[in-house]
């Protein structure tokens, strides 16, 4: 049971972190950027996200144990 909820939770987080990206670099485009700086903007979007979930869950196996 925890496996599977595992890897739903790694699922959402990546989902949620590709949304993040694709909203970012849509923004930089409508902004005016150009394809390489919005995906320079979508890429460090992904990393802050990724890196959030990496922290929080930390956190929160941390407060469970």
């Amino acid at each position: 049971m925890t496996v599977a909820v595992l890897l739903l939770t790694i699922a959402l987080a990546v989902i949620v972190a590709l949304l993040t990206a694709a909203t970012a670099a849509k923004l930089a485009r409508l902004d005016g950027a150009t394809y390489p700086t919005a995906l320079t903007r979508a890429a460090i979007a992904f990393a802050a996200v990724i890196t959030l979930a990496t922290t929080v869950s930390a956190a929160i196996t941390t407060l469970l144990n």
